[in-house]
């Protein structure tokens, strides 16, 4: 979530995954951007791969994130499952499906520092503006 003004999308990921996971990643890679509702809002998603996770220290959980469990599955059974329907978050399924396309092809991942030009601005904008 793109919620500091002047955070970066990898550092906001970087954030994201130790508040979600308890974990961090030595290696990072760019798999898709996502325009979610284009004309209608600028509300837009950069999903990235996370690799070779280590723990760390979690922030107490708040809330939704206190609720999170974690399941570690190979990437083909995470096809499998959103093919089945069981996995059906669009921002999921995204990088789920771009993860296992970049593997089958052997296409390499962009850098996770690719420049954003549809990056969304609004929300940091408004924290911003409120003082959080």
């Amino acid at each position: 979530l793109l919620d500091a003004p002047g955070e970066s999308p990898l550092d906001a990921a970087r954030r994201e995954l130790a508040e979600e996971t308890g974990f961090a990643a030595h290696r990072w890679d760019l798999l898709v951007d996502i325009a979610l509702s284009p004309g209608f809002t600028d509300e837009a998603v950069r999903v990235f791969a996370a690799r070779d996770l280590y723990p760390v220290d979690r922030p107490d959980p708040e809330h939704e994130e206190a609720d999170l469990e974690l399941h570690f599955v190979p990437v083909d059974e995470a096809v499998a499952m959103v093919l089945r329907g069981d996995i059906v978050n669009a921002t999921a399924v995204s990088g789920i499906l771009a993860l296992a396309a970049t593997r089958s092809a052997g296409l390499p991942p962009r850098s996770p520092d690719t420049a954003w030009p549809d990056r969304p601005q609004a929300f940091a904008r408004t924290r911003a503006e409120l003082g959080n």
